[in-house]
């Protein structure tokens, strides 16, 4: 499913127009990023939460020259599904 497709399906399933449904959508993903941004966690009881993961610097080799290379820190948006929505994706 693409960001048109799921549009479509959230402007059915809230009878609303496609547009409004794309406003909605677009300002939720803006929420979350910016919350991300600025280091907070963003919880969805029953959906999941959204997190930034710290990755410390590394030592790695490149795999075709052999050749030991630096990896830098890194930070990572990470989502951790909830309770209900595993139990809904395993069909319990």
């Amino acid at each position: 499913m693409n960001k048109t497709d799921f549009v479509s399906a959230v402007a059915e399933k809230a009878s609303m127009s496609k547009k409004d449904a794309e406003k909605a959508l677009n300002a939720v993903i803006d929420v979350v990023k910016d919350a991300l941004v600025a280091g907070e966690k963003v919880q969805l009881v029953g959906f999941g939460s959204f997190e930034v993961r710290e990755r410390a610097a590394r030592t790695g080799h490149n795999p075709r020259t052999k050749e030991v290379i630096e990896i830098p820190a890194s930070r990572l948006p990470v989502f951790k599904p909830g309770k209900a929505l595993k139990s809904a994706v395993e069909g319990k």
